[in-house]
């Protein structure tokens, strides 16, 4: 009876020290900026001699239109780089799911935006853009056409350009692994039953897929709720506040307004908006999980 007791324990106690680092790395800076964002704290004084305020950091963000425009900024940015980054990055893994000679070249080629630093990325993204000598407006140029303001009047819209450029490689690598994947009988049994190409796509590989899609799509939602390098480099927030959005905004709080209360209750409500989003995904992909489920058990049913 013992050894069996032991037995069991004895995985508990292999993770245990791992599990308690683990939570201590984590709760403690939580707490901290949790007991930060209800204080006056300032950076020349330590958390406990700010004076205790209460919920008054939360109601002035409340209340702040530039936190809601920096909120704003920051919800359209994420909605359109991973709409676009998913789409893209699934359909070429749809393309590209065959034989094909030089294919690790081609993913090796893929995967090298994900590779270089989010600095370097900014600064060439940056200089592509320069309104006299950038890569894009000499090409107009060269066609006769009018060149374009693209970090002034187009300034978020080529921030999205730019992320789409860098991530979408993360999102077509798990997808076409996702692809590789998938039952082979699945996808014998709907050619024989006479399904189409785009028949099999839309029933059998996306809804098989759909799993690992929400969780990679999670993945980059939560990134892009947290960039802020590259659009630091590319438009430091400008012009006005058109590409400020909130992890800008939070820096800009704590280091340029000195206001590290203000910074922590933003940092929570970020926190409190990603995590409605993480559980909203969680459920969605019990759903999907249940439906991938269900067609296997078809599939197998009929083989």
């Amino acid at each position: 009876m013992r050894i069996a007791v032991a037995n069991r324990l004895t995985p508990y106690l292999f993770m245990a020290p791992a599990v308690v680092i683990m939570a201590i790395a984590l709760m403690y800076p939580l707490g901290y900026m949790i007991w930060g964002s209800f204080r006056d704290w300032s950076p020349s004084q330590t958390i406990g001699e700010a004076e205790f305020v209460g919920l008054k950091n939360y109601v002035t963000l409340w209340g702040d239109p530039n936190f809601w425009e920096s909120l704003s900024v920051t919800l359209t940015f994420a909605f359109f780089v991973v709409t676009l980054e998913m789409l893209i990055g699934v359909g070429l893994a749809l393309l590209l799911d065959r034989n094909i000679r030089g294919m690790s070249v081609l993913r090796t080629l893929f995967i090298l935006p994900m590779m270089i630093a989010p600095v370097v990325v900014g600064l060439m993204w940056r200089y592509m853009y320069h309104p006299t000598v950038g890569t894009f407006n000499r090409m107009l140029d060269s066609l006769g056409l009018p060149t374009v303001d693209w970090l002034g009047n187009h300034a978020l819209m080529s921030v999205i350009i730019a992320d789409i450029w860098q991530w979408t490689p993360f999102i077509f690598i798990l997808a076409l692994a996702a692809l590789q994947s998938l039952p082979r009988s699945a996808l014998e049994a709907a050619r024989i039953d006479g399904a189409t190409a785009w028949q099999q796509i839309w029933h059998i590989k996306l809804p098989l897929m759909m799993p690992v899609l929400i969780v990679t799509g999670l993945l980059r939602l939560i990134d892009a709720f947290k960039v802020l390098e590259v659009i630091l480099v590319m438009t430091e927030g400008g012009p006005g506040l058109s590409t400020e959005i909130l992890a800008l905004r939070i820096s800009r709080t704590a280091t340029e307004f000195r206001e590290l209360g203000v910074a922590a209750a933003m940092s929570n409500y970020l926190l409190i908006l990603l995590l409605a989003l993480t559980l909203a995904m969680f459920a969605f992909t019990r759903l999907q999980e249940a439906r991938a489920a269900r067609i296997r058990a078809a599939v197998e049913e009929e083989s």
